[in-house]
């Protein structure tokens, strides 16, 4: 069950989406928070069609209704492929798209400060750091490095589709290394490198610095796509996304180590 809190409420109310002294339906899959509760009966919004064989409120809007991150409905299937109107995460059909929404799926509609939405913003901004990377890996003759990147970028691609289409990742390689072999060699370097862990430098040079960089920002998106998918209760969905960006940073650990270690320039 999804949660609709004072805060989203508040929101509806400031984008004029919900009116005071309106009504505000209610169903049997979402769970209204108290001070939600307590805030639409401030502003004299009436709750209807409450289910009262079901011991917690809920929250129905129309036909569709709002799953375990409060955007996507469990009845209905939004296609990718463009329709008439837009439905929206309270339930509201639109016929035209506002500036302050948009697309979580086909023409389903969120605020754009969704989580799901800043995670494909993360996303969106590791690849644009890796392209920047591999026109520094080019400049400095190194193919090899220019090619993991790519790999890297398809990756990642993947990542966001899965996303978007509730496709499972399932099992994946990187660098011809699989889950279990990125996190061995990345937490003992010695023992494949000749290296052991090391605290960045600027001495290490350029590609190392953006290699770091790249290191961070997959921790960082790592962050983003738990707080997308962990629910108010705790629980977490979409351990598979969350799990493979994990991976992501140590496979750019190991090529911190590859680089620094010459791997990159053998024929």
């Amino acid at each position: 069950m999804a949660l609709i809190t004072e805060q989203d409420i508040r929101k509806m109310i400031s984008d004029g989406l919900l009116k005071e002294k309106g009504e505000f339906h209610m169903g049997k899959d979402t769970i209204l928070t108290p001070s939600a509760r307590a805030h639409l009966l401030e502003k004299n919004i009436t709750l209807t069609g409450r289910d009262n064989n079901h011991g917690s409120d809920s929250i129905s809007h129309g036909k569709s209704i709002v799953s375990e991150d409060k955007t996507e409905p469990t009845n209905k299937k939004h296609s990718l492929e463009a329709t008439s109107g837009f439905d929206t995460v309270f339930g509201v059909h639109l016929d035209y798209k506002p500036e302050h929404m948009t697309h979580l799926r086909g023409n389903y509609l969120v605020f754009k400060d969704h989580r799901r939405i800043i995670l494909r913003g993360a996303i969106d901004y590791l690849e644009s750091e890796i392209i920047i990377a591999q026109t520094v890996s080019e400049r400095l003759q190194m193919p090899k490095l220019t090619k993991e990147l790519e790999e890297v970028i398809r990756f990642i691609r993947r990542l966001l589709q899965c996303e978007v289409k509730g496709e499972e990742v399932g099992d994946f390689t990187l660098g011809g290394l699989n889950e279990k072999d990125l996190r061995e060699q990345s937490y003992h370097p010695s023992q494949y490198f000749g290296m052991r862990h090391f605290l960045p430098t600027y001495q290490q040079g350029e590609m190392a610095a953006h290699l770091n960089k790249l290191r961070t920002l997959a921790r960082k998106t790592e962050i983003v796509a738990f707080k997308a998918f962990k629910a108010e209760d705790g629980t977490v969905t979409r351990e598979d996304i969350i799990r493979a960006f994990n991976r992501l940073s140590s496979f750019f650990w190991i090529m911190m180590f590859k680089y620094l270690t010459g791997k990159y320039n053998e024929s």
